[in-house]
C-alpha cells in the first residue's frame, strides 16, 4: 500500500536557511491542537503509542487531523510498518517518527511507501554516528533525544557537544527537555546538521495539553 501524495498535505518542511524549524509534539486535545496549529510552527507531533498518556486517538478525530494546515507527524514505537501505513492514511499524516528499535529496513519500507521518516535516536554519554549510517539514506530527519527508560522521550537534555562532529547528510531536530528557558541558548546554537527543535513536556499544563501562550513567547524569542 502506497500513501498517495494527495494525502500528505502539507508537505514535510525542509531545513530553512534563515530560521530553525519547530516541531511541537505530544498534542492530544482538539481545541488545544487548533490553538497550537495557529502558531508559526512547522510540524505537529501526535503519539500513536498506546501506553503513552499522550496517546492521540483517545481524544482526536481523524477528520480534524486531516484538515490541519501544518505538517502532521505520527509518533510510533516498534509498530509494524503495515499498521503505520494504515494509520497514516486514516489520519492524513504527513510523516512518521519512529521512536523504538526500528531497523533501517523498516525505515526504507515506509519511505518507499511514500511516508517520510523521522528516526528518533536516544543519546547517552556517547553518540555512535557509525550506527546511523545505514539509516541516513531512508530518513528525512533524525531526532536526537536524551536516552532513558521511556521509549517515547524522557524530558531531559543531553550533552549537545556530542553533535559537534556530526557529518551525516541527514539533517536533525534536537529534542529532550527543551523548555522556555532554553530559547536564547538554542537561538545561538551552532551545530552541523541542526535543522530545528522538537518540544513537548516542558510546555504542558498536563499530559497532551500545551500552553499556547508560552509556546508563542518561546517562538518569538527563538526566532527573534
Amino acid at each position: 500500500m502506497t500513501v498517495s501524495a494527495a494525502t500528505l498535505t502539507p508537505a514535510l518542511p525542509s531545513p530553512h536557511p534563515d530560521r530553525p524549524l519547530l516541531k511541537v509534539c505530544g498534542l492530544k486535545y482538539p481545541a488545544n491542537v487548533a490553538a497550537v496549529a495557529a502558531l508559526p510552527v512547522d510540524m505537529l507531533g501526535f503519539i500513536f503509542a498506546p501506553k503513552s498518556p499522550r496517546y492521540a486517538p483517545t481524544a482526536l478525530d481523524a477528520a480534524q487531523l486531516r484538515a490541519l494546515p501544518v505538517a502532521k507527524v505520527g509518533v510510533f514505537v516498534d509498530e509494524q510498518p503495515a499498521v503505520i501505513r494504515r494509520t497514516a492514511l486514516h489520519f492524513g499524516l504527513t510523516a512518521v517518527q519512529l521512536h523504538g528499535q526500528e531497523s533501517p529496513a523498516d525505515c526504507a519500507a515506509l519511505a518507499a511507501a511514500g511516508l517520510p521518516v523521522l528516526k528518533a535516536v536516544g543519546v547517552g554519554e556517547q553518540l555512535d554516528l557509525g550506527r546511523l549510517e545505514a539509516y541516513a539514506p531512508h530518513c528525512a530527519y533524525f531526532v536526537f533525544d536524551a536516552a532513558g527508560p521511556a521509549a517515547g522521550g524522557n524530558g531531559t537534555t543531553f550533552n549537545w557537544d556530542l553533535l559537534r562532529d556530526y557529518d551525516l547528510p541527514t539533517p536533525y531536530l534536537l529534542a529532550g527537555g527543551l523548555g522556555p528557558d532554553h530559547a536564547a541558548t538554542l537561538r545561538a546554537l551552532q551545530l552541523p546538521g541542526l535543522a530545528g527543535f522538537d518540544v513537548n513536556s516542558r510546555f504542558e499544563q498536563g499530559p497532551g495539553l500545551k500552553d499556547a501562550a508560552r509556546l508563542r513567547t518561546f517562538i518569538d524569542e527563538l526566532r527573534g
